[in-house]
């Protein structure tokens, strides 16, 4: 691409280069849902061989994807994200908040949905399909976890903004009731473990936020950290800016030990009742002898 002067030093210009075009941030799109291999990527996107081809081939060369070998006979690779395509996740979760807002959307600030608008069309279209194997994230206990216990019969992960935050005038539709959600939560723990389930909290903001806060109302569970958004990309989950950061719109995931999304509860508007309705639900995900 033949670039003017100008554009040597403007980050900007930069960045477009190595996205290149639409089909770029899809391949990326995809990757980041875990759809790393070249048959799968080719079946999602219905891009022909030879062009997904130029378009991973393109992403190696500039440093942002790498390929590892998973079979020998015959040869085949797999795409998988270096540190520079990683830092390109809170790129795409920017855009698909601005794409929710302002073009599938009507340009309001809100931390829920309508309900029968995009973002609910996306999130339940989840239920049935697999989460992606090996996505762990930092959190309030410190070391990486895994999203899904593998000692449960069924995971209930709830994303939610933001805890102890201070929204400001006028407060943003939808986000206040993170303190609460977490302590309905805790109330229901001692259910939640006699049933064989576990139980996780996730949200933007830093681990260490997340541990003070864990600390103070001494939650039995783990909060985790998704600052780095591989999360919200991984599901294409709807987000919001608030607060001066970007952040989960609050719902609630039931996964099966198979990892397969059985339950989805979006929007959320009535906090004591998705509570306890996710924890009903991933009560029927338990098998019965």
């Amino acid at each position: 691409m033949r670039m003017h002067n100008a554009d040597e030093n403007c980050g900007i210009a930069q960045s477009a280069l190595v996205l290149g075009d639409w089909w770029n941030v899809l391949v990326l799109r995809e990757i980041a849902r875990g759809r790393v291999r070249f048959d799968a990527l080719a079946a999602e996107l219905g891009l022909s061989r030879k062009v997904l081809t130029e378009r991973l081939g393109g992403l190696v060369a500039q440093g942002v994807l790498r390929r590892g070998l998973y079979q020998r006979r015959p040869v085949r690779y797999e795409y998988l994200l270096t540190d520079a395509g990683a830092a390109l996740l809170p790129v795409l979760a920017a855009m698909q908040d601005w794409g929710d807002r302002w073009v599938l959307g009507d340009g309001a600030l809100t931390a829920t949905a309508a309900g029968d608008g995009a973002e609910r069309a996306r999130v339940h279209a989840l239920v049935g399909t697999r989460l992606p194997e090996g996505l762990h994230l930092p959190g309030s206990r410190g070391p990486e976890l895994p999203l899904l216990d593998p000692d449960a019969a069924a995971t209930v992960l709830f994303t939610y903004p933001g805890t102890g935050v201070d929204w400001g005038e006028p407060p943003i539709p939808g986000a206040v009731g993170c303190t609460a959600q977490t302590r309905l939560f805790r109330e229901a723990w001692p259910d939640v473990r006699r049933a064989g389930l576990a139980l996780r909290g996730i949200s933007t903001q830093l681990p260490h936020e997340q541990a003070e806060f864990a600390r103070a109302e001494q939650l039995p569970y783990p909060l985790l950290s998704d600052a780095g958004h591989r999360w919200a990309t991984a599901l294409r989950l709807p987000m919001f800016q608030g607060a001066g950061r970007l952040r989960h719109k609050r719902l609630v995931l039931v996964a099966d030990a198979e990892r397969t999304v059985r339950h989805v509860l979006f929007p959320v508007d009535d906090i004591p009742q998705a509570v306890g309705e996710s924890l009903r639900l991933a009560v029927d995900c338990v098998p019965t002898e």
